[in-house]
């Protein structure tokens, strides 16, 4: 595979993802729908990774601010506040323990506003990309 190639399975895999976290909100199923809209943003970060480094192979973590040093990319101080707030949710998504202590967090109005910042960031991200 060509670097290239890489670059679009992460920017690919990222739009089916989140395709899926809008599916989960429009469904109100809120905690899912932070989980995948890290995810989106996470494998967005990684083609940027692949597109500004050497190797292919970004490294195998979820943090996206720590992802986001390793790039090019020029973030605001309020993104990187708003990508250190969403790293919660990679965990957070990842054990049912955890899920139940942001159902009482995720209401419509605070998940809404997190939809719109997530929307802009994974555009903008997406629009960055060869």
């Amino acid at each position: 595979m060509t670097k290239s190639d890489y670059i679009h399975f992460w920017k690919t895999s990222a739009e089916k993802d989140w395709e899926v976290a809008q599916n989960l909100f429009e469904k109100k199923n809120y905690p899912q729908f932070l989980f995948f809209g890290h995810l989106a943003l996470e494998k967005l970060l990684k083609a940027h990774w692949v597109k500004d480094n050497q190797e292919d192979f970004p490294p195998r973590i979820h943090n996206l601010n720590r992802l986001s040093e390793d790039t090019r990319l020029v973030l605001s101080p309020e993104d990187l506040a708003f990508l250190d707030k969403m790293n919660d949710f990679q965990l957070e998504g990842r054990y049912p323990d955890y899920q139940f202590k942001i159902y009482q967090l995720c209401t419509p109005v605070y998940t809404e506003e997190i939809l719109k910042e997530v929307k802009r960031l994974v555009v903008w991200l997406t629009n960055q990309l060869p």
